[in-house]
């Protein structure tokens, strides 16, 4: 197939290959720099404090989360070594602290249970070869698909509890929680856990010792049955469904999701936040359907139900091929627009304004669309920007007009400044899709310039912080690591595979374009290879290759998808004929060739041969996959061998 792709050769170097190719050698020298400063040898983080005050693992595991993703776009062999290396050893660390058991968390929400297994979905889809991760993504599965393990009610078709996990379901919400009061003064933005308790309307009323414990007692009592940040659970079983298809797995997902859609049809479309355990919804609020945990009314509403009903969606159209799934998303985000009002960012009392000044920069003055983000008693509120993530991703699974009209609207409801590329960069390096979106529609040509620079000087920030700050390992906050990971990825993904950032709450690591380097046999671009997605469209996609080496020829192979869900059935190459180069040394330039163009039909993949400082142009036609969606065959070996050893013993 190689033999039929055009090229051309390289008269000029283009600025972007150069500094996309720099940035992975950036990236390189500062992971190492974090592994070896903050990091035991053994592989888990510098730190001696307290765990008695923590309810979930996250913190431990976010500083890596997306250092395999790093490695499938193609990042060293070692950077995927020190991922796993350091997930175990922090594993160990959490063990010991009495947080994990079996290496899972021992009951937490979804929110931040998501947060912490990106990395191990990361591990699991860049090696999916690796016996021990194989039986490790069985085995948690098995937690929500086997009864037996506590945390799912076959019969009600529910997860039992807001907190769940290794241990079943968890009753409460920790110790932490007997009380509820003003005292907690970093969550007085988010306001009143629970709405509608005798004498309790405002955040002043929790000073009062009595209605603290009063809140804190309604808490515990309705922290049973189950709540919709529990459907990002889904991720956890369909990672182990790319392994080998299980059934168990799939029927689970499907069964599960539906549930909570019926639940929303019964309730206007809207998905409901709470479901008591008898099966009612808001059996435990009173009939109201918000109030359950990290649910509409508290404490980040949109932010956290739609996150979660966005990746169960992806989940169950990627293992039943429904995309119908993903209503209740649509729904819940047409809901809020609604609603929507128009005001300066900086001029509304939003609980999460810290995400948005940063990423709108002087627009936060400016006049922008703004959807309320929660719900209680008195109707909707706490108005805010919308995630551009989440329309996004409707979008970019689909690609259809009905999912792209939305994402439009919430575009043009951004202030001027947010499609420019501001430079920041947050906990889920996200917030550069806008003029990403406007490159891709043709109207912001200078952005891989300009978002690769900002990348690059976000590392360059991130290793000076590190050079300046040195904190006790005794008293270190617990975000300090996340807040200092110098390995950037939502540049590299947007640019290399055409794919947002993953979904931060446990989404799965979907890819539009995947790559093989055939010379070492592994996921990711070759050395010195740089690629640009120039367009994605339903059934195409345009990709441009450059080989910067001035020495080696690279071979790679390019697949539609990460998992197999879209198939490659045709390439048009686009390159040059009949050129001289490099040409004689008498002259002072090589002749260029004739534009040229070629077309094959593949079978799934296309083989690139890509001599030194030559670059292809390649237009990808693809169509929905009639195959399953899978790990890649390696994985299913490793499963299967997973399961010979088990048997075994």
């Amino acid at each position: 197939m190689s033999g039929t792709i055009r090229t051309e050769a390289m008269r000029e170097i283009p600025a972007w290959a150069v500094l996309q190719r720099r940035l992975f050698d950036a990236v390189e020298t500062a992971w190492r720099q974090f592994a070896e400063r903050y990091t035991e040898p053994d592989g888990r983080l510098r730190y001696s404090g307290r765990f008695e005050d923590r309810d979930g693992v996250d913190d431990l595991y976010e500083p890596f989360f997306n250092w395999p993703a790093f490695y499938v776009l193609g990042g060293s062999d070692d950077v995927l070594t020190a991922a796993k290396h350091h997930w175990s050893g922090v594993t160990a660390q959490l063990t010991e602290a009495g947080m994990l058991t079996g290496e899972y968390e021992n009951g937490y929400d979804w929110f931040h249970q998501g947060e912490s297994l990106v990395l191990f979905y990361g591990i699991c889809a860049a090696d999916p070869g690796d016996p021990a991760f194989a039986r490790r993504a069985a085995r948690f599965a098995d937690l929500y698909t086997d009864p037996a393990r506590g945390n799912y009610d076959p019969d009600r078709n529910i997860i039992r509890a807001p907190h769940n996990g290794a241990r079943g379901a968890l009753e409460g919400l920790g110790p932490t929680w007997q009380a509820y009061s003003a005292d907690l003064v970093h969550m007085e933005p988010y306001g009143l856990p629970l709405h509608g308790l005798p004498g309790i309307r405002s955040w002043d009323d929790l000073r009062s010792p009595e209605n603290a414990q009063a809140m804190g007692r309604a808490l515990h009592r309705r922290a049973r049955g189950d709540t919709a940040v529990n459907l990002a659970a889904t991720s956890l079983v369909a990672n182990r469904w790319l392994y080998d298809g299980d059934p168990t797995a799939s029927s689970w997902i499907s069964r599960y999701v539906e549930g909570w859609h019926e639940r929303a049809r019964r309730n206007g479309g809207l998905v409901p936040d709470n479901v008591a355990p008898d099966g009612a919804v808001g059996g435990l609020h009173d009939g109201r359907w918000y109030g359950g945990h990290y649910g509409w009314t508290w404490p980040h509403g949109l932010h956290s139900v739609a996150s979660a009903t966005l990746i169960a969606g992806l989940n169950t159209s990627l293992v039943t091929g429904d995309g119908s799934f993903l209503d209740v998303t649509r729904t819940a985000l047409d809901t809020v627009l609604e609603h929507a009002i128009t005001a300066p960012p900086a001029q509304t009392p939003f609980s999460l304004s810290q995400f948005w000044r940063a990423r709108y920069g002087s627009g936060v003055d400016e006049p922008a669309l703004l959807v309320p983000h929660r719900h209680g008693t008195d109707g909707w509120f706490d108005f805010g920007p919308m995630q551009l993530e989440f329309p996004l991703w409707l979008w970019w699974w689909t690609r259809e007009e009905q999912d792209r009209a939305r994402l439009q609207r919430v575009l043009d409801g951004m202030p001027g400044s947010a499609r420019e590329v501001q430079p920041f960069r947050d906990k889920m390096e996200s917030g550069h899709d806008a003029p990403w979106l406007a490159y891709l529609d043709g109207d912001n040509p200078e952005y891989p310039v300009r978002a690769l620079s900002m990348a690059l000087g976000q590392v360059a920030r991130r290793v000076a912080v590190m050079e300046t700050e040195h904190p006790d390992p005794a008293n270190v906050h617990l975000h300090y690591w996340q807040r200092v990971n110098p390995v950037v990825t939502e540049v590299l993904s947007q640019l290399i595979t055409g794919t947002p950032q993953t979904l931060y709450n446990g989404g799965l690591p979907f890819s539009a374009i995947s790559y093989e380097d055939l010379d070492r046999g592994r996921a990711g671009l070759p050395q010195d290879v740089a690629a640009l997605v120039t367009n994605l469209a339903r059934d195409r996609m345009e990709v441009e290759l450059v080989n910067l080496s001035p020495t080696r020829t690279r071979r790679l192979l390019i697949r539609a998808s990460g998992f197999g869900e879209h198939r490659l059935q045709q390439v048009d190459s686009y390159g040059e004929d009949g050129g001289d180069y490099p040409g004689p040394s008498t002259a002072e330039s090589s002749r260029p060739g004739s534009p040229v163009t070629a077309s094959a039909e593949v079978d799934g993949a296309v083989r690139v041969a890509l001599a030194p400082s030559h670059r292809t142009r390649l237009t990808l036609r693809t169509r929905p996959s009639t195959q399953r969606p899978h790990h890649r065959a390696a994985g299913a070996r490793a499963i299967a061998a997973a399961r010979t050893e088990q048997g075994t013993r």
